[in-house]
């Protein structure tokens, strides 16, 4: 078994990441969670908030870490000692996009895998921003994120 890094930007983390991470810690060692601290990206919480956040999602589990990074994901992997980098994958899009950026991280570092996780299906059509508005606009969000998540997206509205 060995140690996978993931990496993202988690504004806000959500069911279908942290179901990645939990189905993770049961196939490596160690997942270090990284949360990026500089995404070009409007956020709607900081970088503290983020770890916190997703941290309080994984309670319990004691193989995950997260953390908050800056800089190339392949360079932080190798920096904490990660053999892997692991991306959740969703239908259709997301697909282009991780092989694009598998290749150039496997370019970057030749000796970090890069392991994509399917999301549940129940998970497919979830994404951050989209959670993001449609809370915005008063939808009710409780089952596509955990509940203190919920309650701290409410409370930013």
């Amino acid at each position: 078994m060995a140690k996978a890094f993931y990496p993202g930007s988690f504004d806000p983390a959500h069911n279908g990441h942290i179901d990645v991470a939990r189905r993770a810690s049961r196939l490596f060692d160690q997942v270090i969670v990284g949360v990026y601290k500089a995404p070009p990206k409007n956020l709607m919480f900081d970088t503290e908030e983020r770890v916190a956040l997703f941290q309080e999602s994984l309670d319990g589990i004691t193989n995950v870490e997260v953390v908050q990074f800056t800089g190339l994901a392949p360079t932080v992997a190798r920096e904490v000692g990660a053999e892997v980098i692991l991306r959740g994958l969703r239908a259709g899009f997301d697909f282009e996009q991780e092989f694009e950026m598998a290749l150039m991280w496997r370019n970057l570092a030749p000796d970090i895998d890069v392991v994509c996780m399917m999301s549940a299906l129940e998970h497919q059509f979830i994404y951050s921003s989209r959670i993001k508005e449609v809370a915005r606009l008063g939808a009710n969000i409780d089952n596509l994120v955990p509940p203190h998540i919920a309650e701290a997206l409410k409370e930013r509205i």
